[in-house]
């Protein structure tokens, strides 16, 4: 039990590592656990969508896609240009002791493998979580978002993740809460 309770406390370390790449966009932050639950969500919406894949499969992929980072941290792609983090034997310190880890390295080592459909799409559900922040920034104004977009859109493998690519950017990030069309933006709530 006491291992388990030590590895909960790990995967909280994902609240405070902070996700690195921003920083050469020189706006956002995010913590790799802010990121990795809108991935899980993506995931879920993806998997959906296909109805061959194993939802429930492509959920725990997404879920776990980022754990080694409570060891390694996150490198951006700047960062992997001269270092090459070892996310196995990150994975595998990680896992060990835990009666689930068999479980645990099987799904780690699925998705880096990136060999099985649920691992396609847990991966695009990673690109595209980066793509809707990229989104979020250039409706803020931050052009320099515009330069990565591409390259996002490259990594994505599946037509429903490439699909839902075109959508977010055509989109407007506030168009969930900000209906420009209502009466209500004129007096809110008030008669």
């Amino acid at each position: 039990m006491d291992r388990i309770v030590e590895f909960l406390f790990e995967v909280g370390m994902l609240k405070r590592t902070p996700r690195s790449g921003w920083q050469f966009l020189g706006a956002g932050s995010e913590s790799v656990a802010e990121h990795a639950f809108r991935v899980a969500m993506i995931a879920f919406v993806l998997a959906r969508m296909d109805h061959e894949a194993d939802g429930a499969r492509v959920l725990q992929l997404a879920l776990v896609h980022d754990l080694p980072e409570t060891r390694t941290g996150d490198l951006n792609y700047v960062n992997q240009k001269y270092v090459e983090p070892d996310e196995a034997r990150a994975a595998e310190d990680m896992c060990a002791g835990l009666p689930f880890a068999a479980e645990l390295r099987g799904l780690l080592a699925e998705y880096r493998a990136e060999a099985t459909p649920e691992a396609i799409i847990a991966h695009d559900a990673d690109q595209l979580e980066m793509l809707l922040e990229l989104k979020e920034h250039l409706d803020r104004g931050v052009q320099g978002a515009a330069e990565w977009t591409p390259f996002v859109l490259r990594r994505l493998r599946t037509e429903n993740a490439q699909l839902l690519a075109r959508r977010i950017l055509d989109g407007d990030s506030s168009s969930w809460w900000f209906d420009r069309g209502s009466e209500w933006w004129v007096r809110g709530g008030k008669g």
